[in-house]
């Protein structure tokens, strides 16, 4: 197992973004940077033992910064900070003071807001020992920062050892309660890009979901069974999305609320034999499935669009802040925010 690191490109800034590459002795790569602690791409080999990329991503830089990937931003591989999916209007409430932060999709708060998370250069500390190698970047996100109230000192630790485990663990600490819902909005293709992701089979340890209008939940926890939500058993993604114009968007419930380390899903893909299971401690996963992905044109070839990958997001529930009966996101002072996901790369058997 080994990490290095080189120079990624230049922000607008000036300041310059770094590139890691982790690599195990079973043929897992992984490239993440410190812009957005962006995983770059995972590379992974297949029942043949060719390896290819799996993950949405690009090679350079200047790709996360153009303004045909910006202009209808679908987050590839970014950490999404402070607060992860959507409030609804915007606003919300902690200790009888209300907080407002951006409309950035449709009439709702997404992912951070305007300059979440995903678009900061975070500060990275590389580490070898003998069970894994890693990548530890921290970020201190000041009062106020996109509304968010207090000082929140964040760290994410990637790993990879060689049990092909990529390893990701959210650690947080603020000096005035503030709201946090980290997640990472990675999108999987284990075809390595060659078909979209509607043969992919899923499926899920989770037989209830967050309904929800708008993308908005309404506070109801309902069950999958019968509907075309239900992925207690493994099913193609493509099974009922006639039933869905627009796809998977919604968040499924983990039955995880005591934070413990569980199986949340299995993601496969039959021509190449590759797989993904989650592990985590978070207490819901939203399953997008990438309606709106862009087409982009990089390097003078079409890549990416509708169902390009599957983003498997572990996380808390959206719009948490106003359904007292979610999993708080609300972080106080003297507490320490800790989450960790594992996504397990191997072949099907």
């Amino acid at each position: 197992m080994k990490i290095t690191s080189k120079a990624f490109g230049n922000l607008p800034n000036g300041t310059q973004a770094e590139l890691f590459t982790l690599s195990n002795d079973a043929g897992v790569v992984i490239q993440i940077t410190n812009y957005g602690a962006i995983i770059t791409s995972v590379e992974t080999p297949d029942k043949n033992g060719e390896t290819s990329n799996i993950v949405c991503g690009f090679e350079k830089l200047e790709d996360y910064l153009s303004e045909d990937y910006l202009g209808n931003y679908p987050y590839f591989g970014a950490l999404i900070g402070r607060n992860g999916n959507r409030i609804a209007g915007g606003k919300y409430t902690i200790d009888g003071v209300e907080y407002t932060g951006a409309i950035n999709n449709g009439p709702n708060h997404l992912h951070g807001g305007l300059e979440g998370f995903d678009k900061k250069l975070w500060q990275a500390e590389t580490f070898t020992n003998e069970n894994e190698v890693g990548l530890k970047l921290s970020y201190t996100s000041v009062d106020g920062e996109e509304g968010y109230p207090g000082t929140l000192k964040t760290t994410c630790i990637y790993t990879l050892n060689n049990q092909n485990e990529l390893g990701i663990k959210y650690e947080a600490e603020t000096d005035k309660k503030t709201l946090i819902n980290l997640t990472n909005h990675s999108y999987f293709n284990l075809t390595g890009g060659k078909e979209d992701i509607k043969n992919h089979e899923l499926q899920l340890a989770a037989n209830k979901m967050t309904e929800s209008v708008d993308l908005i939940p309404t506070g109801q926890i309902v069950p999958v069974e019968g509907t075309p939500y239900d992925f207690t058993s493994t099913k193609k993604l493509a099974q009922d999305l006639g039933q869905l114009p627009e796809g998977y968007d919604l968040n499924y419930v983990l039955d995880n609320e005591e934070g413990k380390l569980v199986f949340a899903g299995r993601l496969q893909e039959a021509t190449s034999g590759r797989q993904v299971e989650v592990y985590t401690t978070q207490p819901g996963m939203q399953v997008y499935t990438g309606y709106w992905i862009p087409e982009l044109t990089i390097g003078g070839e079409k890549k990416f669009g509708s169902y390009a990958g599957v983003a498997l997001e572990t996380q808390h529930y959206p719009d948490a802040p106003h359904h007292a009966n979610f999993p708080s996101t609300v972080l106080a002072p003297n507490e320490k925010y800790e989450q960790q996901t594992i996504y397990k790369f191997g072949v099907s058997q």
